[in-house]
């Protein structure tokens, strides 16, 4: 021990009295945003949970929360250290699944959406996941897409789907494969004055025929449709969060919305002829894409890949490199 700085001596102690229970719980309290939430999905008392993350911090040396009377979020300390907290959990779970420890109920994959293909793809694949992993949950995140990204780098979420235009840059640091790739077109009721129509246009939108219902800011096709109506403001529209929402609202005859083809064929309330489609006569040649991605770095666990890979073959594209 001669030599040793004292220093180093007490934080190698330190390191050795973290406790994984501990880096879940504040990987938890990272995801749901708030210690109370965190609480009741672990089934812990708020106190208990207070008290075990303040002992990390304690250990550590670091304050992990930036405790406020509104409630307690990620420090920025604690937000550096989220992708170091993810890989320390992914090796226990290599380690456990190493081991063969058959009884032990794997962790939940947090797979994040920004509800495009929920229906068409998303329930299909984790309901086929659900027959092979009988004891892996699943939880699906709403999300826009730079909270899907952000999540994918901190690790409060395992997979992403969202969507990009033809051409848009991915970020570097995540593994991108494309699922599925469609045209944007007007979601309407089949009795809508559009419906007759064998295309409906731009001007079509603006005219004040049909309320348009738009996606909110930070969503691909709110992006999309400020670029497609280049100023021009419709006399009402709505504004909501995701194509879920939108379709119920087409379906309860509040106004038509705009969506990638994918997201609207073989829906349910397109079987049953709640909603239609038609084609979009200015945006024929934009493309818009579905695809899967999760972090470069770090490993992955078995579940997570195999989760991946079904997507990929549900969706019928080859896996990317």
């Amino acid at each position: 021990m001669i030599g040793l700085p004292l220093k180093r001596v007490h934080r190698a102690g330190i390191v050795r009295r973290v406790r994984i229970e501990q880096l879940e719980y504040i990987a938890a309290v990272t995801r749901l945003g708030s210690l109370r939430r965190a609480a009741e999905e672990l089934h812990l008392s708020q106190p208990a949970l207070s008290e075990t993350v303040r002992n990390l911090e304690r250990e550590l040396g670091v304050d992990l929360l930036e405790r406020k009377r509104s409630g307690a979020t990620i420090s920025a300390e604690g937000r550096e250290l989220l992708p170091h907290i993810a890989t320390v959990i992914e090796a226990v779970d290599r380690l456990r699944d190493a081991a063969g420890d058959q009884h032990r109920v794997s962790r939940m994959i947090r797979l994040g959406t920004v509800n495009t293909a929920t229906v068409p793809l998303l329930i299909p694949a984790v309901r086929e996941f659900r027959a092979t992993h009988p004891v892996t949950q699943v939880e699906v995140v709403g999300a826009q897409q730079t909270e899907i990204h952000r999540a994918l780098l901190e690790g409060g979420v395992d997979l992403g789907l969202v969507n990009y235009l033809r051409g848009d840059d991915v970020p570097p640091d995540l593994e991108t494969t494309e699922l599925l790739r469609g045209h944007p077109v007007v979601c309407l009721r089949p009795d809508s004055p559009l419906a007759a129509r064998p295309t409906v246009s731009a001007a079509d939108l603006v005219d004040g025929r049909e309320p348009l219902i738009v996606m909110r800011s930070g969503y691909l096709m709110h992006r999309f449709i400020h670029r497609l109506l280049a100023g021009r403001t419709p006399s009402f529209s709505y504004s909501t969060d995701g194509a879920e929402m939108g379709k119920l609202m087409v379906a309860e005859g509040l106004g038509v919305t705009v969506l990638p083809d994918f997201s609207v064929i073989g829906d349910p309330l397109e079987r049953g002829g709640t909603i239609t489609h038609r084609p979009l006569a200015d945006g024929e040649d934009t493309e818009v894409l579905l695809v899967i991605q999760r972090r470069r770095s770090g490993s992955v666990p078995r579940a997570v890949r195999d989760l991946h890979q079904l997507f990929v073959r549900r969706a019928g594209t080859p896996t990317a490199p």
